[in-house]
């Protein structure tokens, strides 16, 4: 039994002392030739490097800046828009589009490389009130979206243009649908051409009138659409101003407070009693201040803030004799407000172009007031 257990304790003995050399043998070896052992062996292959995911703005909410085409594109803080819409390209009657000249196409690329550097994305929207032919743009988009030959002409071309200008979708400017056949028409248009861009991730959005009179604060009827088209889109622009040539002209009416509440309340019950989401729509505000004189002409809230900076938040002021209306920062912040409390998707800035640079920028006041907001990243809703 003794010489059984000093066998055994020999056996143990010689283990223990022949590990602690094998270990000091390593770690000698391993000092004069260190070995990463996480390292994972080299591969012949080259792969290739993967591009990052575009990472969304921080921001819950759009915010939407639509750019003149002929706008200095370096002016634009795209840092805090989530989308530039270019404006406008303009529709012949039998579904060609026309660009207003080599500069315009040359500051869209621009907005394009500007926009990307910021995760911004960039929309080309057709129509306005005017075509570059003169007059209205209303003619001449009535006839293209009322044949379907047309109509299905400038889809293509629409969808065409936004892959080779690597833009992210098209913004619909028809000023203003009239009838119930131009509801019609326009509701024809919008699922064709959503349908088209939707197949390649691009988005479609549409500017449409207020529908609320700024002088009565009633329904007009003047304007029509089909509710159902709204479906198709994502998102739904209100142009909540220009209200001062409602009844007899008033620069007052250009887009006060209580008219914006009637706008909003409006369209909120519409989606509501459709069942349409209300992230889809977009609450648009003014960057341009009115003359009580209607032969003046209008002016920038650049301009504005450039002859007196105290008068950013102010929504009245009198320049070179005149008096002219707007929206300072002050009520922008509370129309910032009031949308979100009625759970709209962001806002809307006719035009970026027009906004003041650094600390009292109105993209800014509004920037911030979205930036509180507390749902989701914004997301493409279909």
């Amino acid at each position: 039994m003794k010489k059984r257990n000093l066998i055994l304790v020999l056996v143990i003995l010689l283990t223990f002392v022949g590990g602690f050399s094998s270990g000091i043998l390593y770690t000698k070896n391993a000092k004069m030739n260190p070995i990463n052992i996480y390292q994972a062996p080299v591969s012949a292959a080259n792969p290739k490097e993967k591009t990052l995911p575009k990472t969304p703005k921080a921001n819950s909410k759009v915010l939407i800046g639509y750019v003149q085409d002929f706008r200095d594109p370096n002016m634009i803080d795209y840092s805090k828009l989530t989308h530039v819409i270019f404006s406008f390209v303009h529709p012949t009657k039998d579904g060609e589009i026309l660009f207003s000249g080599d500069y315009a196409m040359e500051n869209l690329r621009t907005i394009v490389t500007n926009a990307k550097k910021h995760n911004t994305k960039v929309i080309l929207a057709i129509g306005g009130w005017y075509h570059i032919k003169g007059g209205e743009s209303y003619p001449y988009f009535k006839a293209a979206i009322s044949n379907s030959a047309a109509r299905t002409k400038l889809v293509n071309e629409l969808a065409r243009i936004a892959e080779r200008e690597h833009l992210d979708g098209i913004d619909i400017d028809f000023e203003h649908s009239r009838s119930a056949e131009d509801a019609q028409n326009l509701k024809a248009f919008t699922k064709q051409l959503s349908n088209k861009l939707h197949k390649t991730n691009k988005e479609l959005s549409i500017a449409v009138y207020s529908k609320i009179n700024a002088e009565t604060l009633t329904e007009v009827g003047f304007v029509q659409y089909d509710t159902a088209m709204f479906r198709y889109v994502d998102h739904v622009n209100i142009m909540a101003y220009d209200g001062q040539w409602d009844g007899k002209y008033n620069a007052a009416n250009l887009s006060p407070y209580k008219f914006t509440e009637k706008i909003v309340n409006y369209w909120s019950n519409l989606f509501e009693q459709n069942k349409i989401s209300k992230d889809k729509l977009v609450l648009g505000v003014p960057f341009y201040a009115q003359p009580t004189d209607p032969k003046i002409k209008q002016v920038s809230y650049a301009a504005i803030i450039k002859e007196n900076p105290d008068d950013a938040a102010s929504d009245m002021v009198k320049m070179n004799g005149t008096t002219y209306y707007y929206n300072g920062s002050t009520t922008m912040e509370k129309k910032t407000q009031l949308a979100l409390n009625y759970g709209f998707g962001g806002m809307m800035l006719w035009e970026a172009g027009l906004d003041a640079q650094g600390p009292r920028s109105l993209t800014t006041a509004i920037y911030a007031e979205l930036k509180k907001s507390s749902t989701k990243y914004y997301s493409l809703k279909k």
